[in-house]
């Protein structure tokens, strides 16, 4: 008697586990976790994915003007260094107008337009190398914020968007204990909602920064060895100053 009640059960059984499991899959797809995300899971979500949008567009202007900045500082600095050895003053900044993309040609050219523009011909005073010098640092500061530009959103998206997506896991968290009081079941179904919300938040929170952190350490690595760059670059401009003045 037993057995014939459990094999009239059985089919209706195993169309509630189908169907359950049906749900399940449904529920987690990613159309599925959207829907069942509340306002506030939502904001996070929305946010963070244009936290992503805006360090991916930063990611990709920063290598593209390094990219072309070290590209026509190695096709400007033999040129430049030519011209100069030559006495050429004029051209060198010529050269470095043809460049502006590089971050050497910007320096250079504003040291050597200072040194032009002090005074031309005579003797080369220290009023006028000292004028030049003044020129090549701030020049190098000009350049150096150039280089930096967008590197610190990078920094506030690689800090910050791990908190935001945490803030997620809370919701989530929160609205899964409400399911339990209001259901009055503490069933996987009654929590699957807010735990998939409260995993989604972390997950993504965490796809933002990971790659903002990585493309800021690689980007100020590069800015730092720009700056090398354009140091060596003034040091060597004002040692050919002060040569051309101890030649006159």
């Amino acid at each position: 008697m037993i057995l014939a009640h459990v094999t009239q059960l059985a089919p209706h059984a195993a169309s509630l586990a189908a169907a359950f499991f049906q749900d399940q899959e449904a529920s987690f797809s990613v159309v599925g976790l959207w829907h069942n995300m509340g306002i506030l899971a939502k904001a996070v979500v929305f946010l963070l994915l244009v936290m992503s949008v805006w360090s991916l567009a930063v990611m990709i202007d920063r290598a593209l003007y390094f990219s072309a900045a070290r590209k026509q500082s190695r096709e400007f600095a033999p040129k430049v260094a030519g011209a100069l050895k030559e006495g050429r003053l004029d051209e060198a900044i010529k050269v470095a107008d043809r460049n502006k993309k590089s971050h050497l040609a910007e320096v250079v050219t504003a040291g050597l337009q200072e040194f032009r523009n002090y005074g031309s011909g005579g003797t080369v005073t220290e009023e006028q190398v000292e004028a030049s010098q003044r020129a090549l640092e701030r020049s190098e500061a000009i350049v150096h914020a150039k280089l930096k530009r967008g590197l610190g959103g990078l920094a506030t998206i690689g800090s910050t968007a791990p908190f935001i997506g945490l803030f997620g896991t809370v919701v989530g968290i929160l609205n899964a204990f409400q399911s339990i009081a209001t259901q009055k079941t503490s069933g996987i179904g009654a929590v699957a909602g807010g735990i998939s919300e409260a995993l989604v938040t972390t997950a993504f929170g965490l796809f933002v920064a990971i790659p903002a952190v990585m493309a800021f350490n690689y980007f100020t690595n590069r800015v730092e060895a720009f700056d090398v760059e354009m140091d060596n670059s003034s040091s060597e401009l004002v040692d050919y100053f002060l040569k051309q003045g101890a030649r006159r």
